[in-house]
C-alpha cells in the first residue's frame, strides 16, 4: 500500500514515478502524444494556481465553522488538519500523481482536494494523504479506518451499500469497453464481444457486465488491478477489456495503443465511499457536493478535467443522496 503526502515546501514521502508501478510511471513521466489530458497546465507539475484545474479548485467553498463541528467525522480531520483519501494516482483523467512536488490532477483528485479545502479551510486543498487503494481492498480500507474516505472512480452498487456509506453520486459514468487501437474499427458494442476474451479487474462491476450483456464470452480473465488488465489487452491475452468507462479513458490518454469505443452500455455512479461508523459524515459530504454543483466549480472541474477528452459540453451533474436501488 503506497501512501504519498503532499504539503508545500515539502517534498512528498514518496516521489510519484517512485510510488507508482513501472509501466505507470513511465506513463505518467512520458512527453509524447499518449502523456495524457492537458489539464490545465504541465500535468507533470500538477494543476497549479493560474491553470484551469487549479483555479476550479481555489474557487470552492469552505465550510463555516459551526458546520464543521456539528460533523464528528469533519471534526477529527479538522483537529489532524489533513484528510486522508483512498484512491489511486494512476489516472491520467481522474486522479494522477505529480512528478514534482505540485498536487495530483484529475476530476477525482479535485474532489478530494475540494473536500480537505472545504473542512480545513484556506490551503486545505494542499492538505491530503493519498492512500493507494485497487478495487479489493478499498471496503477494508474504508472499514478499519485507514482513510477517512475512498474517492476513486468509485461505483456505487447495492453489494458495496452493504458494506460501507456512499455519499453522492457526484459524477454519472458507466461500464465500456476498450480495445486495442488497431481493432478500433471492428468492436463498438458487447454484441461485439461474443466468442471473444475477455479481461476486467477482480470484484468490479466489469464482471457483472460481461454476465449479463456479453453472450458466450470465451476466457473471461480477473485481474488484481488496471495496469495487469492494459498488459493482458496489449499482449494479446485478451481482445477487449470490460471496466467503468472513467478508468478505460484514463489509459486511452495514457497509452495511443489502446482505445475506449461505443458508448457505455451499464450506468455507473461514482460516490465518496465512507464508514457506516461516520454517521454523520455522509450528510456531511452530500451537503458538500450540493455546495459545488450550486456554485459551478463542480462545471469548471469537470471543464479542466474529463472535458479535456470527452467533446460537448458538461453534463448536468447528478443529484446527491440520489442512489441506485
Amino acid at each position: 500500500m503506497t501512501s504519498i503526502s503532499f504539503r508545500p515546501g515539502r517534498r512528498a514521502v514518496v516521489t510519484a514515478a517512485a510510488a507508482l508501478p513501472i509501466g505507470v510511471a513511465l506513463a505518467a513521466c512520458s512527453s509524447d502524444t499518449g502523456a495524457g489530458p492537458d489539464l490545465g497546465g504541465d500535468a507533470s507539475d500538477g494543476g497549479g494556481a493560474g491553470t484551469p484545474f487549479g483555479d476550479a479548485v481555489a474557487s470552492g467553498p469552505v465550510a463555516a465553522d459551526d458546520v464543521v463541528s456539528a460533523s464528528a467525522w469533519a471534526t477529527a480531520i479538522k483537529d489532524k488538519d489533513e484528510l486522508i483519501r483512498g484512491g489511486t494516482l494512476a489516472n491520467q483523467v481522474f486522479s494522477l500523481a505529480s512528478t514534482s512536488d505540485g498536487p495530483p490532477t484529475g476530476f477525482d483528485a479535485g474532489i478530494t482536494q475540494l473536500l480537505a479545502q472545504y473542512i480545513l479551510g484556506e490551503g486545505g486543498a494542499e492538505k491530503v494523504e493519498y492512500i493507494d487503494t485497487t478495487v479489493e481492498t478499498r471496503e477494508t480500507l474504508v472499514e478499519n479506518g485507514t482513510v477517512d474516505c475512498v474517492i476513486a472512480t468509485y461505483s456505487i452498487t447495492p453489494e458495496r451499500l452493504e458494506v460501507i456509506n456512499f455519499a453522492g453520486p457526484y459524477y454519472l459514468s458507466g461500464t465500456a469497453i476498450q480495445v486495442r487501437t488497431e481493432d478500433k474499427d471492428t468492436i463498438s458494442g458487447p454484441e461485439d464481444l461474443t466468442g471473444l476474451n475477455l479481461v476486467t479487474q477482480a470484484n468490479s462491476t466489469g464482471i457483472a457486465a460481461i454476465e449479463e450483456f456479453v453472450t458466450d464470452p470465451g476466457d473471461v480473465q480477473t485481474l488484481p488491478d488496471n495496469e495487469s488488465c492494459v498488459a493482458a489487452l496489449k499482449q494479446g491475452r485478451s481482445d477487449a477489456y470490460v471496466l467503468d468507462q472513467g478508468v478505460l479513458l484514463g489509459n486511452s490518454a495514457a497509452d495511443p495503443d489502446v482505445t475506449v469505443v461505443g458508448e457505455p452500455f451499464v450506468d455507473d455512479p461514482y460516490g465518496i465511499g465512507l464508514s457506516k461508523d461516520d454517521e454523520d459524515a455522509l450528510e456531511f459530504c452530500n451537503t458538500f457536493l450540493q455546495e459545488i454543483i450550486d456554485s459551478g466549480t463542480w462545471e469548471s472541474l469537470w471543464t479542466a478535467t474529463i472535458g479535456e477528452v470527452i467533446d460537448g459540453e458538461a453534463p448536468e451533474p447528478p443529484v446527491p443522496g440520489d442512489l441506485p436501488a
